[in-house]
């Protein structure tokens, strides 16, 4: 498996997530509940940032002259931590809603910008046999989280 189709399934995962919190944040009755769901996201985002960060990205910085998309991808990555960290501070429901709310539609166009100019980027700058690599790589790490815990 591709890097890059492993990226692609975590977000179909990611994804798939927010739909049932997103399903359920209205209903949600305390800012404890809240929270709780913005620390689940925040942690399975974390992982994911750091495997495109580590893997993906770090693969294209080498091949690349121009940075500036993957600046703007780790500004993002940073702004989603930070409205997700916010949440935590709320002091009301409305409030949380609202800042999960945010992080998880940024998340969205996150994920939509990656799969649109990223990762096809990424398939034409890389070799298969490079892509299969991370793809390995990230397979590992993932199996060397899973038995960790």
């Amino acid at each position: 498996m591709k890097i890059t189709e492993a990226l692609v399934a975590e977000h179909r995962i990611f994804l798939s997530v927010f739909d049932q919190i997103e399903r359920v944040l209205t209903q949600m009755t305390t800012v404890a509940e809240i929270k709780a769901l913005a620390s689940v996201i925040e942690g399975m985002l974390e992982s994911h940032a750091g495997t495109e960060t580590n893997l993906a990205y770090l693969a294209l910085d080498h091949v690349m002259h121009e940075k500036g998309q993957l600046d703007q991808l780790h500004e993002e990555h940073h702004e989603i931590d930070a409205s997700l960290r916010r949440v935590q501070q709320a002091l009301d429901c409305p409030e949380a809603r609202s800042l999960l709310q945010t992080a998880i539609e940024a998340s969205r166009r996150h994920f939509q910008f990656e799969e649109e100019v990223v990762f096809p980027l990424l398939e034409r700058v890389l070799q298969d046999e490079t892509l299969a690599e991370l793809g390995t790589t990230w397979s590992q790490r993932t199996a060397a989280m899973q038995t960790a815990v």
